[in-house]
């Protein structure tokens, strides 16, 4: 046996059905389509995701639920606990300053300091926001809160 006598076995190959290429070969005028109807025309059928004509499940559903607010600033939360824990009394607060400790991971994202902890060490602190609670306790423990400019 040589690689010319290598044939694929009978009946394994089928050849293409060849439409509309006259009677004789079996698929010619209506090219196996039938006579008449949706699915004899060129382009018939329905589409993927039609349901009978009702309102398809695509169109029904919503495109996106509910909405985003582009206006919305986030803020990097800091606890109070975590400022009595990585400064010394006496200290200023600022995003440089969280951002040298590794509390942020950039000083330009606005920082909000919430009221979570214990704070008894008297620290300045100057950021974009502060909670009413911080804000108390940061001035309980003799600190005070700067707006940022």
């Amino acid at each position: 046996m040589q690689l010319n006598d290598l044939r694929p076995v009978e009946g394994s190959r089928k050849s293409r059905k060849r439409i509309g290429r006259g009677n004789s070969s079996g698929y010619g005028t209506t090219s196996g389509r039938g006579t008449n109807g949706q699915l004899s025309r060129s382009g018939g059928g329905k589409g993927a995701g039609f349901e009978g004509g009702q309102t398809q499940l695509a169109m029904r559903l919503p495109k996106l639920p509910g909405f985003t607010n582009h206006s919305r600033v986030e803020y990097a939360p800091v606890n109070v606990a975590r400022l009595e824990a990585l400064f010394a009394d006496g200290d200023t607060v600022d995003a440089e300053s969280l951002k040298e400790k590794g509390v942020i991971k950039h000083d330009y994202i606005p920082v909000k300091v919430l009221g979570d902890g214990e704070l008894t060490k008297k620290l300045t602190v100057k950021v974009d926001k502060v909670s009413a609670s911080a804000q108390s306790k940061i001035e309980a423990a003799g600190g005070k809160v700067e707006q940022a400019c």
